[in-house]
């Protein structure tokens, strides 16, 4: 994982309400950022209290799964990641609600639920379970991914955890740092499109869905860009 340089302005700052009160981030890491840089900010940020919530979001195929995972694993014990992919509404829902179309939009998602795990999480006093999504199922899997108290900070990955509508909006609150990676669009849209052949669409029908439902889910997160604590340039030679 190699952030790619970006010019040296300071860290978008969220405006109150949204940046909350019980941590104030660290100085933005010069530019540019390297993934030792990332794991010393994540590092310190669980180093401030009992449970921190550390944030990882952007738009599909920015490299929000691949960064978390690398901060978990060069945290070595005191992370644990929770998707917020587990959230997905299940596909029987999502065509009882004919969504099934739109499946990655906000409302195709447990939105209150997965509020309501961030809220156990930031308590810390018990193990939590959250959900998990397998792709190989298409469908959420409850109670896969134990978050035990002893766990300092948890990694929170997703596309809408800046998206200020409810019950979203809610979100920022309960996290400690979010922060927002941006890649190529070229790119970007190269590696939605890979992984939509991967899992069994046709080459045609995974150019329509990158640059269709998901390039709309795309363009609304991108607008939430400024309620970040922290941008991420992300170098086209990441993996997806």
């Amino acid at each position: 994982m190699r952030p790619e340089p970006f010019p040296d302005t300071p860290s978008p700052q969220v405006p109150s309400p949204y940046r909350p009160s019980r941590y104030t981030p660290s100085p933005q890491v010069p530019s540019p950022y390297t993934l030792d840089q990332l794991v010393d900010r994540a590092r310190a940020l669980a180093s401030t209290g009992p449970r921190r919530l550390l944030g990882i979001t952007g738009a599909p195929a920015a490299g929000k799964s691949t960064l978390a995972g690398l901060l978990v694993t060069a945290l070595d014990g005191i992370a644990e990641l929770v998707p917020m992919d587990g959230f997905h509404l299940a596909e029987a829902e999502l065509h009882r609600l004919d969504r099934h179309a739109r499946k990655g939009a906000p409302d195709t998602f447990d939105g209150a639920g997965f509020v309501a795990l961030l809220r156990r999480l930031r308590t810390g006093t018990e193990t939590v379970y959250a959900p998990e999504f397998r792709r190989e199922l298409e469908e959420p899997v409850a109670g896969a991914i134990p978050v035990p108290p002893s766990v300092p900070l948890v990694v929170v990955e997703g596309n809408y955890l800046l998206l200020p509508d409810q019950p979203w909006g809610e979100v920022r609150d309960l996290l400690d740092e979010v922060w927002f990676l941006d890649l190529d669009e070229a790119e970007r849209l190269h590696r939605l499109t890979e992984r939509h052949i991967a899992f069994g669409r046709e080459p045609l029908a995974a150019a329509a869905r990158a640059r269709g439902t998901d390039q709309r889910n795309a363009d609304l997160i991108a607008g939430t860009i400024d309620r970040a604590d922290l941008v991420v340039r992300m170098a086209p030679s990441n993996p997806a």
